[in-house]
């Protein structure tokens, strides 16, 4: 049986690493996107939306069932989206009509990026809409939903000078700062691999089981700190 996945955010920090990754992974990768993404293969199907209200309709000839796994890596931040109702129809309406469409075809794995300190009681309109898009997309009992939670990312964010000059700053004393720390900082590529990683762990555990999706709906939420212990380089 050929092993598919479908990926939104494809462009962004993680996603970027993470195409490269499960184009290794899966036989097939369907990549929905504005543009193409840096990293392209023969196994890649790439299909370009201009705006995102209109993903139901470049969906609609996307070829998707229960041996597909889906992967979100969307997201902005209020001053790229322009305001608090544009940030949360990206990381919010967007992602979860991605999430939708995917289950209405059968899809039954959800791998979703979002961000550490997600609380719907947060006093932070960020971390709020990050919790509810997690809530929204688990009301949709997926077999298994894995919510990725990452601190800082490590890697170019183009259009965040501030996160830039932090990451400058960060790599001249991380020899010294403990990765056991909760807020330690992650390289995106780190967690594009602990996405991969949990993933190819669910293929492995089904395998192995007889796995009925209607019979339960799981949940997994991936701190920091346990994707950089699942990552960490053995020396």
């Amino acid at each position: 049986m050929q092993r598919k996945a479908i990926i939104i955010g494809a462009t962004g920090l993680v996603g970027q690493h993470l195409v490269k990754q499960l184009s290794e992974l899966y036989d097939k990768l369907i990549v929905i996107a504005r543009r193409p993404p840096r990293y392209i293969n023969t196994s890649m199907r790439f299909y370009q939306v201009n705006d995102f209200d209109n993903l139901s309709e470049v969906f609609a000839s996307v070829n998707v069932d229960k041996t597909t796994d889906a992967f979100s890596c969307l997201g902005t931040t209020k001053k790229q989206a322009g305001s608090d109702e544009a940030f949360r129809k990206v990381d919010h309406d967007y992602n979860v009509c991605f999430a939708q469409l995917c289950r209405d075809k059968g899809v039954e794995n959800f791998f979703l990026l979002s961000s550490m300190n997600a609380d719907v009681d947060s006093r932070f309109s960020y971390n709020r809409v990050k919790a509810e898009t997690e809530q929204s997309i688990e009301a949709l009992s997926f077999a298994d939903l894995v919510v990725f939670r990452p601190s800082l990312l490590l890697g170019k964010h183009k259009g965040r000078p501030l996160e830039n000059i932090s990451q400058t700053l960060f790599g001249l004393i991380s020899p010294l700062v403990s990765e056991s720390l909760p807020l330690h900082p992650i390289s995106a590529k780190r967690v594009a691999n602990a996405m991969t990683m949990s993933a190819q762990g669910i293929y492995e555990r089904r395998k192995f089981s007889d796995y009925h999706t209607e019979d339960a709906a799981k949940t997994t939420i991936i701190e920091n700190k346990a994707m950089l212990s699942m990552t960490r380089v053995k020396s």
